[in-house]
């Protein structure tokens, strides 16, 4: 059973629906798995925590060509972007 509610913002649900069907599988299997544990690498889980804003360190999940950006807030991991590598990152600094 989940320890972390997984939520997707507008966005992020967009560009997962955006996706071919075989890619978005994968990433939805690795975001139920994501809400195991939001912050620990493991197989199946190439975790990194990219920066800190204030309170909130932004957290980036490797899904192949693939990258999920999201934040933890108390028990919700909340989702912003669903990406390929090179646009994931695009007007974050």
């Amino acid at each position: 059973m989940p320890r972390y509610e997984v939520l997707l913002s507008a966005t992020a649900k967009g560009q997962l629906n955006d996706l071919p069907a075989d890619h978005r599988r994968r990433v939805v299997t690795a975001l139920q798995r994501l809400g195991e544990d939001p912050f620990a690498p493991r197989p199946g889980a190439d975790i990194r925590k990219l920066w800190q804003e204030g309170d909130l360190p932004m957290y980036r999940l490797r899904i192949g060509t693939y990258r999920v950006l999201y934040f933890v807030v108390g028990r919700e991991v909340r989702v912003t972007r669903v990406a390929r590598r090179p646009v994931a990152y695009r007007g974050l600094d």
